[in-house]
């Protein structure tokens, strides 16, 4: 809420900060040395020989300050007026960096970080039930502060100011208040509050995980909302009855005998957030709060696709040739481009065009595959039937989803589908009538008694036939896409995304484009899905909420808004084609590949909007028009040229 009060952000990466400075506090009280998550510094520098609980608890609160200071100043500070999507995307890539950071410079793999306990221990009876003290310090801890920023925000001249600025940044700049200077001063207290809340949590829990932990910023978001963004105490509160539901919902779920068996018992009270989340969209979407800003941001350039058969032709020649002439490693990196690519076109379609910021394309593809592995397996169904089944349910899964975009939008929205993408991952998943936690295999593939198995034996494995498959797949619906982009539904769909009251005003139903983007935009993952699982084994992990956050980098990177960038984010995609021919593991991920995808995604979110191919776009526009410039000023001096240039 701070942040977000104080500079528009609703902050996916806040729970991630908090994260690494918990690993850092209690690596620093086991060995005396702070881990620094800079990649190109040093790992880490040695502080102090016996650290105490003290020491290391004030150099963990300087730390979760500087790293406020930092991520303000570094990247949102440059954001104030960028669209929601380049400060959704840039917190994600902070999420995803300080995730891999960890896996890169913590030994997790012996799991023996020193998690002490900080609060007193033992315990009260209440109506029969041993509460521990912790528990309920740790309560009071969080009213607490939630009473100190309820008392400064409107008591206090800086509150007062900072919810000036929130509202109206310019009515703020007009009587003297720095919007800033206001945020650095939210943004150190907020980290400094994740940090130390990280800390305290897992002492009391005895559990510190990168993934689990940076997903708690789930249920706290649920929490934000229904205290709409404003109420400090509603929140508070709220963020307490979820957790003790989970908590009591859990312990329930283990015990219970009336619970579907497909249902996975261990994944109900994770599924609870994303409840509570639509509930409070319905009941008060539209009363939350939005913000003014100084001026109006740029929205991604969002190209007319030109020449689509011809260069559709040209690339289905190459990527055939290549399949079918090269060796196997190239055809495993060709196959997961063009897959990659084919989700990243999701994306486009619903986020580049429509303007609705989904975090749950790759938990679609996810559904997709697990749901084709059960026809197949359990049902009996063949191919080509059991995929066209599970994409038509991925379908109407993205629609359902989809439905709270008709009352919100922009950075709630995001919050709505990552919810939806952590309900999906543990209660589909998870389940053991999707094949639990292990790995489920499908039968090969078979069209008119021709063998589309993508392996095989020695060196014929990965084969060409499975790969022309695909790229059959990809390019038809590449040309679908870039025929509905010129269509009359492509262009209600970026009236739409520039101005939806507008669009209102001309007569387009809203409501009704943007579920017809969330429909085509998960049948379009919902294919990628299925060709993921028929080219090879599937296991939960393939389909996790950081994967998905993963491809939303390289897309943004590639060009959000335009089918080229879905190609180049397929090319860059960790395990395709960059990977392979950059020597890295065909068809696997990294946490260095992880840490390059969040730092790229920030890089990107800042510097370029448009991504690669709208800053090659805007260079040979540039060019273009000096060298018309020149040709019209013939050898005139340089100020005709500039002011030619200027003119066009």
């Amino acid at each position: 809420m701070l942040t977000h009060r104080a500079s528009g952000v609703i902050n996916f990466a806040h729970a991630a900060l908090g994260m690494y400075v918990a690993y850092a506090y209690y690596k620093l009280r086991q060995t005396g040395e702070l881990v620094l998550p800079i990649l190109g510094l040093p790992d880490r520098v040695k502080i102090v020989d016996a650290p105490t609980v003290f020491t290391a608890m004030s150099v963990a609160v300087a730390l979760s300050a500087v790293l406020g200071l930092l991520v303000y100043l570094l990247v949102f500070r440059w954001l104030r007026t960028a669209p929601a999507l380049a400060r959704v995307v840039a917190s994600l890539g902070l999420l995803l960096y300080f995730v891999a950071i960890v896996k890169l410079r913590f030994d997790r793999s012996a799991g023996q970080l020193p998690l002490g306990a900080i609060l007193p221990a033992g315990s009260v009876t209440v109506s029969g039930v041993a509460v521990p003290y912790n528990r309920l310090i740790l309560a009071a801890i969080a009213l607490a502060v939630a009473t100190v920023l309820a008392v400064v925000f409107k008591f206090t001249r800086f509150g007062m100011a900072t919810r000036a600025a929130a509202e109206n940044e310019k009515g703020a700049l007009i009587v003297g208040h720095s919007p800033d200077k206001l945020a650095v001063v939210n943004w150190t207290v907020a980290s400094v509050l994740a940090g130390v809340s990280v800390i305290f949590i897992a002492s009391v829990t005895k559990q510190l995980d990168p993934l689990s932990t940076s997903l708690l910023v789930v249920p706290a978001l649920a929490a934000v909302l229904v205290g709409g963004l404003r109420s400090f105490f509603v929140t508070s509160f709220a963020a307490l009855t979820i957790g003790m539901l989970q908590a009591g919902l859990l312990n329930y779920s283990t015990r219970s005998t009336w619970i579907p068996s497909w249902l996975p018992r261990s994944g109900l009270n994770h599924a609870l957030p994303f409840l509570v989340i639509v509930i409070a969209l319905t009941v008060r979407g539209a009363s939350l709060p939005g913000r003014h800003e100084i001026r109006e941001s740029r929205l991604p350039f969002s190209p007319r696709p030109r020449h689509v058969v011809p260069v559709t032709v040209v690339g289905v020649g190459l990527t055939a040739a290549g399949l079918l002439t090269l060796d196997s490693q190239w055809r495993l990196a060709i196959v997961v481009s063009l897959i990659a690519s084919l989700i990243a076109l999701s994306s486009v379609v619903l986020t580049g065009y429509v303007g609705q910021i989904s975090l749950a394309q790759y938990a679609f593809a996810g559904l997709a595959g697990f749901v084709t592995a059960k026809l197949t397996e359990a049902r009996g169904i063949p191919f080509p039937w059991a995929p066209l089944i599970a994409v038509a349910l991925t379908t109407l899964c993205g629609v359902l989803v989809g439905l709270p975009a008709a009352r919100v939008r922009g950075l709630v929205l995001a919050v709505v589908t990552v919810g939806a993408a952590v309900a999906i991952e543990n209660l589909a998943f998870k389940s053991e009538a999707l094949g639990g936690l292990g790995r489920v295999q499908i039968d090969r593939p078979e069209l008119f008694g021709l063998d589309l198995g993508f392996s095989a034996k020695g060196a014929d494995n990965f084969r060409a036939e499975f790969g022309i498959f695909v790229l059959i797949v990809v390019a038809c619906s590449f040309i679908a896409i870039a025929n509905l982009r010129r269509s009359p539904t492509g262009l209600r769909w970026l009236a739409v995304r520039a101005n939806e009251r507008a669009a209102a005003a001309c007569g387009i139903n809203v409501t009704s484009m943007k579920l017809e983007a969330f429909a085509v935009s998960s049948m379009l993952a919902g294919m990628g899905g299925v060709l993921l699982a028929y080219r090879g084994s599937l296991a939960p992990e393939s389909f996790a909420v950081f994967g998905a956050l993963a491809l939303l980098a390289v897309t943004y990177l590639g060009g959000i808004a335009s089918i080229t960038g879905a190609l180049l984010a397929g090319v860059l995609f960790s395990g395709g084609i960059l990977t392979h021919v950059s020597g890295g593991t065909t068809g696997g991920t990294s946490d260095t590949a992880f840490a390059v995808s969040g730092l790229a995604l920030v890089i990107a979110a800042v510097r370029t909007p448009d991504g690669v191919v709208g800053f090659f776009r805007r260079r040979g526009a540039g060019a273009g028009m000096r060298l018309r410039a020149r040709a019209a000023t013939g050898d005139g001096d340089s100020s005709a040229m500039a002011g030619s240039v200027e003119a066009r």
